[in-house]
């Protein structure tokens, strides 16, 4: 491949690691903004699990980019909504207040979201690692 498109692959792939930061950060409220308020505070380990989440993200759009034959599409997705849920709101996300309490979320759920972090993380290595392993041009 040419230089333009190694540029273009990095490009893409910086794009969508800062596009998962903004749009989740935003939307978690660990990026403060007028429209949505976060009910829990927000940690060091929250912002520590957005960057994380955000910079796989990135990792996987530029390496999934070199392979001939790309893998692992919904791996990477399972490793996003994993780490949303690490960072996120418990008692802010819809979906989870509507299934569960919001006593039964802060009392089961919330001590888990490090634990889903973790979980984020060890989806994005085991992916990244296999997908160098079976690149041949990375």
């Amino acid at each position: 491949m040419n230089v333009a498109g190694d540029r273009r692959d990095v490009l893409r792939g910086v794009a969508v690691g800062l596009g998962v930061f903004l749009v989740f950060g935003a939307v978690t409220g660990l990026i403060p903004n007028p429209l949505y308020v976060r009910m829990v505070a927000r940690t060091p380990v929250d912002y520590l699990f957005l960057f994380a989440t955000s910079a796989f993200a990135a990792a996987f759009v530029y390496q999934r980019s070199l392979a001939a034959e790309p893998v692992g599409d919904g791996v990477a997705v399972g490793g996003v909504i994993s780490g949303v849920l690490a960072f996120g709101c418990p008692i802010c996300n819809a979906l989870l207040l509507a299934l569960f309490s919001s006593s039964a979320l802060l009392t089961y759920f919330d001590p888990l979201r490090p634990l889903l972090g973790v979980a984020s993380i060890g989806l994005f290595v085991g992916l990244l690692y296999y997908q160098r392993v079976n690149c041949r041009r990375c």
